[in-house]
C-alpha cells in the first residue's frame, strides 16, 4: 500500500498580543519562542484586528523600511464599514505621511533637530531639569518620582524646542491622551482630534504675528516662503502634542525604575560619569517601550518566513524584541552599562526614522545626570511599590515613590502615599 502523500504544514494558530507581565515594564515573556519557533505571527489586538507579529532582529531592520510598508492612519485601518467615504476626523500626524509632503517636512526639521542644534539646548535643559528638582525637592520625601519629575521633564523639554506653551498642558494633555485612545479604540476621542487641530492652527496663526526662537515659527516662514503646505506643519503639530514626549517620558521613567532596582547600577553610573553615553545606548536597547508600537500596513504582497503577508495586512515589527535579539547581542537579556556594541533600532530605520533621535537621547543624559547630582542616594521607597497598567503594551510606572536620604522608617514618617497621575494610554498597539 503506497503511503499517503503529504500534507502541507499547518499555520501557527493566531495568537494574542503579548503583552509585559503584570506588575513590571517587560519584556513580554513570549519573545525569545517566538524568534525561534515562529518570528512571524498572527496576533489579535485590542481593538479586534489581526496583524502580522515580526520579532527577529533581521526581518524588523528590513520592514521597518521596506517601501511596501506604510504608516495608515486610523481612517485607513483596520478597514470599518460604518466608515463613511468622506470620514475625514482620524488624527494624522507627521508619520502617515509619504512622499514629498513628508520630505519636505523632514528637511525643514533637520536643523531643528540636528546634533548641533540639540548640543547648544542641553544648558536650558539642565536648567529645566534642576528647576524641576528644585519643586520635587521641596515637597519633601518620599516623593513620587513620575509626576514631580519623569513625566515634566520631557513635556517641558518638548514644548520650548517646538514653540508649545507648557502653561496650556491643562488643555492639551487630557485631549492628546484621548486622541491616543482613538488610536488603540478608534472609536474614542474623534471629537478631541478637531480640537488638536485647532489649538494647534491657533499656536500658528500666534507665530505669525509673534515669531520666537521655536520650531513652529521656523515652519510658519518655511510656509511662507513656499517651501512647505500648512497641512503638514499642522500635521507636525499634532505629532509632538500626541506622541513628541509621550516615549521619552516613558523611556526616562523605565531607565530609573531600572536602575534603582539594582541600585549598583545607579552607584557605577553615579561614580563614573564617563559610562553614561554608553549606558544611555544600552537603556534604550535594553527598555521595552516599544512592543508592538508600530503599526504598517502592506501596499503589496510580501513572503516572508513561507507565509504570505498580503496586501491591506498590518505588520508589527516588533523593536524591542528585535533589540533582545540574541543573534546580534551578546548575553541580550542582561543590562550591559559598557556594551561596545550596540546596533539597536529603537529609533527605526528608513524614510520614517526617529526625527528626535538626537533630542531624546539628550533628554534621557541630561534627567539622569540631574538625579544623579541631585540624589545621589536616590532609591526607592520603603513598602511602596510602582503603580503599572496592566493592559497595556508599553509600560513604564504611573507612579515611583523614591527617597534621597538615608534614613529610619520612623524618620520617613507614614504620611499619604502619593497622588496617583492620571491614567496614560500608550502609543498604539
Amino acid at each position: 500500500m503506497s503511503s499517503p502523500p503529504p500534507q502541507p504544514a499547518a499555520d501557527p494558530p493566531v495568537i494574542d498580543l503579548p503583552l509585559p507581565p503584570p506588575g513590571t515594564m517587560g519584556p513580554p515573556t513570549q519573545y525569545g519562542w517566538l524568534r525561534r519557533e515562529c518570528p512571524l505571527a498572527e496576533v489579535r489586538l485590542p481593538i479586534g484586528a489581526t496583524a502580522w507579529y515580526a520579532t527577529r532582529y533581521e526581518d524588523v531592520r528590513d520592514l521597518i523600511a521596506d517601501p511596501r510598508l506604510i504608516r495608515p492612519t486610523i481612517n485607513d485601518w483596520p478597514p470599518r464599514p460604518d466608515r463613511a467615504a468622506d470620514d475625514d476626523r482620524g488624527l494624522i500626524t507627521m508619520m502617515e505621511l509619504n512622499g514629498p509632503r513628508h520630505e519636505a517636512l523632514r528637511r525643514a526639521l533637520a536643523e531643528p533637530f540636528s546634533v548641533r542644534s540639540v548640543r547648544r539646548r542641553l544648558p536650558r535643559l539642565r536648567r529645566s531639569a534642576d528647576e524641576l528638582l528644585d519643586d520635587f525637592t521641596a515637597a519633601g520625601q518620599p516623593g513620587d518620582l513620575v509626576g514631580g519629575f519623569l513625566e515634566p521633564f520631557p513635556l517641558l523639554a518638548m514644548c520650548e524646542l517646538v514653540g508649545i506653551p507648557y502653561e496650556d498642558r491643562e488643555y492639551f494633555l487630557p485631549r492628546a491622551d484621548a486622541a491616543l485612545g482613538a488610536m488603540v479604540t478608534l472609536d474614542e476621542g474623534r471629537e478631541v482630534t478637531s480640537e488638536l487641530r485647532e489649538y494647534i492652527a491657533s499656536l500658528l496663526d500666534r507665530k505669525r504675528r509673534e515669531p520666537a526662537d521655536d520650531v513652529l515659527t521656523g515652519l510658519v516662514h518655511a510656509c511662507g516662503s513656499g517651501t512647505l503646505d500648512g497641512e503638514s506643519v499642522v500635521n507636525f503639530g499634532l505629532s509632538m502634542l500626541v506622541a513628541g514626549y509621550r516615549t521619552s517620558t516613558m523611556f526616562l521613567a523605565d531607565a530609573v525604575v531600572t536602575l534603582l532596582t539594582a541600585p549598583d547600577r545607579y552607584a557605577r553610573l553615579r561614580d563614573d560619569r564617563g559610562l553614561l553615553p554608553g549606558a544611555v545606548e544600552e537603556l534604550l536597547r535594553y527598555i521595552p517601550v516599544m512592543n508592538g508600537v508600530v503599526v504598517l500596513q502592506a501596499v503589496e504582497d510580501i513572503e516572508l518566513h513561507d507565509r504570505r503577508i498580503r496586501a491591506g495586512d498590518a505588520v508589527l515589527p516588533v523593536l524591542a524584541s528585535a533589540n533582545r535579539d540574541e543573534r546580534v547581542f551578546a548575553d541580550a537579556d542582561r543590562l550591559d552599562l559598557c556594551r561596545a556594541e550596540n546596533p539597536h533600532l529603537t529609533f527605526g530605520r528608513g524614510a520614517h526614522n526617529c526625527i528626535g533621535a538626537h533630542l531624546a537621547r539628550a533628554q534621557m543624559t541630561v534627567g539622569l545626570e540631574a538625579l544623579l547630582d541631585r540624589f545621589p542616594r536616590l532609591h526607592r521607597a520603603d513598602g511602596q511599590e510602582p503603580a503599572w497598567d496592566d493592559g497595556s503594551p508599553s509600560k513604564s510606572p504611573l507612579t515611583l515613590p523614591v527617597s534621597w536620604h538615608v534614613t529610619t522608617a520612623a524618620a520617613q514618617g507614614g504620611g499619604d502615599p502619593p497622588e496617583r497621575p492620571r491614567s496614560r494610554r500608550p502609543p498604539p498597539p
